[in-house]
């Protein structure tokens, strides 16, 4: 009987496991344990049809904590699924708070995304070279180097009222929501930050706000009337202010690829470093993108190599393209 029941209690330990590594729930090390270096944790905004396995096949090292916003049941999931990836992002600060790992990267899905800071846009090569010692040392970094698209001023409020532009929603609403989220801080008369809502960040900046912060920016998130796009467009432009950068957080491009990527021989000007980063002509990559160019047309591994090595050219050049090889 003894035999039975811890050959039953085994399997059953068994099948929890296997039950717990291919549904991708996070496993939070204790901090500097486990993999001889510090803990550090992705933590992904996704969709329940959404597929993240090119995180597991191509950085097996990092710790996985993936959150479906549209999956109830889920279990790594959201309250509400509003305000774009800021939801998931502040959910996973709230769950975690006691036990968050040495660094985390919030990040988005997809492997290829037009904003991904990447010739390519390809997030391997950008997630591969994070150079971990100097994103602790700064605690809080954005994943964007390149300027283009929200850096120096994103967001400027000492407007005339018939300059203001009334497409521009996030522009408008961002005052009224910067004062309910930072009750008793002065509106700031520009915001500016390189896009996207990427970062990484560490547990000790985290903490230097109590919990209490993120679960009112989450609770103003979800009682806003504000829609979707602009609720999180007013966070993708706040984060860096509430890990203590100032309104305007443009570092240095050159100086930025070098010390986050390790990408130190970039030619760089006026916030660009040639190409490494082209402006993408749709927010949608080509369906088989990068072998499927903008065109339709199909492109080698050679091209690919090529195009990267192309990219760190200080002149505009055809096509898009970092002198590493294409990873498949």
């Amino acid at each position: 009987m003894v035999r039975i029941i811890v050959v039953f209690l085994g399997l059953s330990a068994i099948v929890v496991s296997l039950r717990t590594s291919f549904q991708s729930q996070h496993i939070v090390m204790p901090a500097g344990q486990g993999k001889g270096g510090p803990s550090k944790t992705f933590v992904v905004a996704s969709l329940e049809k959404e597929d993240i396995s090119w995180l597991h096949q191509y950085l097996p090292e990092w710790d996985i904590s993936r959150y479906v916003a549209d999956d109830p049941s889920a279990n790594l999931t959201v309250p509400k699924n509003k305000g774009q990836e800021a939801m998931t992002y502040l959910t996973y600060m709230i769950d975690s708070y006691d036990n968050l790992p040495d660094v985390m990267v919030f990040m988005h899905n997809g492997r290829y995304q037009w904003h991904n800071d990447d010739p390519l846009y390809d997030a391997v090569p950008v997630l591969r070279n994070l150079q971990l010692p100097y994103l602790i040392s700064q605690q809080y970094t954005n994943l964007r180097c390149v300027w283009t698209l929200g850096c120096p001023a994103e967001l400027e409020f000492n407007k005339s009222p018939e300059n203001v532009d009334a497409s521009k929603t996030t522009e408008i609403a961002y005052p009224e929501a910067f004062r309910e989220l930072f009750p008793g801080q002065s509106v700031p008369p520009t915001v500016g930050v390189a896009c996207c809502a990427q970062f990484a960040v560490t547990r000790e900046k985290i903490r230097e706000r109590p919990v209490d912060h993120y679960k009112r920016y989450r609770q103003w998130l979800l009682d806003t009337p504000l829609d979707d796009y602009v609720s999180g467009r007013i966070l993708e432009y706040s984060w860096h202010i509430i890990f203590g950068k100032p309104p305007i957080h443009c570092p240095n491009t050159k100086e930025c690829y070098c010390k986050v990527f390790g990408q130190c021989d970039l030619e760089c000007e006026g916030g660009e470093c040639g190409n490494h980063w082209p402006f993408p002509p749709f927010s949608t990559l080509p369906y088989g993108w990068p072998t499927v160019g903008w065109d339709g047309e199909t492109r080698s591994d050679e091209v690919l190599a090529g195009l990267r090595k192309n990219a760190t050219a200080t002149s505009p050049i055809t096509g898009v393209g970092s002198k590493a090889s294409v990873i498949p």
